[in-house]
């Protein structure tokens, strides 16, 4: 039990870290901490690298200037020949303390004739630096990172200023730019953590207020759903919030218009299959209650009962049509068909029907087309449109079919000269359980499957299928159908 417990903690925690990271409030946060302090820490790294670098160029500056003045007053006292101004020697040793240095004089020969160290006299020095300063090159202050010395070597002339007699390099700490890179330091690290409470605080604050509309709608919807809220949810803080608010409102509209459908269908559908089956069985106890019945009352009562039954069995056929239709895995039985011919043969089937009516069929095929269909689904879905066309038409009226063709597609259309359907109708018809007229579909025996089943069946072919009416005049359907079927 101890163990479930210990893995029930561990599954929590992981769920709780999967959620963290994938909230918009904790993402929101995260950037808007890091907007503040990435740049933060990056200005006060360049602000200490810069004043570094400006502070060792102004000392080198500096220094190399005092060096320039001390080296005119050794060139006039000929001081690489004559060491023994006192003047000179305690200017040197000034310098080199002022700075915290060192100076060493050194002759044309690389002898080293001063030290204010007095600890390399009389020693031989080839550096680079100096050789450079004894060619002629002008003179440079060089910074050696490691040891944090300034180098400056400047020329000494002899007393006619025409050669190079002798060089001073000067080396001065920068342990005084170092303490003072220190102190700005501890403050640029006191004011980086003085900013980076700010913007968790600043982060936390916005995020939170960015994020409360979506809060807010999240809220609402689940009133909704939870039947406790209102019928629409308007959060007008964001565009975005907006565009989703409406979004769910239509969903929602949506949702109650296929639910009232729904609820309606059940209602239906229950009256439809109760209907037969009692007229059914009120038609047998009759036959049964009377004795020696007439034969033709007998067959009057029978040929009632078969049409009960075959009333059950068009709306028991429909419903088993369109689940089957329904299923996404729905196989097609694709073959190459003579599509005029099939329309032939549906249009053959339901004349007796139009002439109960008086109303005229009329096929106009422009082409002969030959396409990759499924005939049993395909003269399903025609099949509907054609009865509907004769169904809601007029005493006397006319139903049209017409076929056309291009190198892609094949067209099917679909003219009557009915009741028509009304505008705000339209744009449901093809929703399962939708009836235009109830009463008088019901008079028909409709099911409100039957457009339902059609475009299905027409999207499954990788088709299309659009409606126009006018109330009153009649209505034209227009299939469209790959003439080669795309898997």
């Amino acid at each position: 039990m101890c163990i479930q417990n210990g893995e029930l903690v561990i599954i929590s925690s992981l769920n709780f870290r999967k959620n963290l990271r994938s909230s918009l409030r904790v993402r929101i946060f995260y950037i808007l901490v890091l907007a503040g302090i990435l740049p933060s820490l990056i200005m006060g790294i360049g602000i200490l690298k810069s004043y570094e670098n400006r502070a060792i160029i102004t000392r080198g500056k500096d220094v190399q200037n005092q060096c320039n003045i001390l080296s005119k007053q050794l060139t006039s006292a000929d001081y690489i020949n004559d060491q023994s101004s006192e003047l000179l020697n305690e200017e040197l040793v000034q310098l080199s303390n002022m700075y915290d240095g060192r100076i060493l004089i050194i002759k044309n020969n690389f002898k080293i004739i001063k030290d204010t160290y007095i600890l390399d006299e009389g020693k031989t020095i080839i550096s680079e630096e100096v050789i450079k300063c004894f060619k002629g090159e002008a003179p440079a202050a060089s910074y050696d990172q490691n040891s944090r010395y300034i180098e400056v070597t400047t020329p000494i002339l002899d007393i006619n200023k025409e050669f190079i007699t002798g060089v001073m390099l000067t080396s001065v700490s920068t342990d005084s730019i170092a303490v003072n890179l220190e102190i700005l330091s501890r403050k640029v690290i006191i004011l980086g953590i003085v900013i980076c409470i700010s913007m968790v605080l600043i982060g936390m604050m916005i995020s939170s207020v960015l994020v409360r509309p979506i809060a807010r709608i999240s809220k609402s919807i689940e009133s909704i759903t939870g039947g406790y809220g209102g019928e629409n949810i308007d959060i007008k803080d964001y565009m975005e919030t907006e565009a989703i608010s409406n979004a769910f409102n239509k969903l929602f509209l949506r949702m109650k218009v296929l639910d009232d459908s729904r609820q309606e269908f059940v209602s239906n559908v229950s009256h439809e299959l109760k209907t037969p089956i009692t007229s059914i069985k009120v038609l047998a106890d009759s036959l049964l209650m009377q004795e020696d019945t007439p034969i033709e009352l007998y067959q009057e009562f029978m040929q009632d009962i078969v049409e009960e039954i075959d009333r059950e069995n068009k709306i028991i056929s429909d419903l088993l049509a369109l689940v089957k239709l329904d299923k996404t895995s729905a196989d097609l039985n694709i073959e190459s068909k003579d599509i005029n011919q099939l329309l032939e043969l549906i249009l053959k089937r339901l004349r007796p029907i139009a002439k109960k009516r008086n109303i005229e069929m009329v096929l106009e095929s422009y082409r002969q087309v030959a396409a990759e269909v499924d005939e049993v689904k395909l003269t399903l879905a025609i099949s509907n449109l054609v009865e509907n066309a004769i169904k809601y038409n007029r005493e006397n009226g006319w139903v049209k079919v017409s076929l056309n063709a291009d190198h892609k597609y094949f067209y099917i259309e679909i003219s009557d000269s009915g009741i028509g359907i009304p505008e705000e109708s339209i744009e449901h018809i093809f929703e399962r359980f939708y009836r235009v007229d109830k009463s008088h579909s019901r008079e028909i025996g409709g099911t409100g499957l039957g457009l339902s089943i059609t475009r299905n069946a027409i999207l499954m072919h990788r088709g299309a299928i659009k409606v126009n009416s006018t109330e009153n005049e009649g209505t034209t359907f227009t299939v469209r159908i790959p003439l080669n079927y795309i898997a």
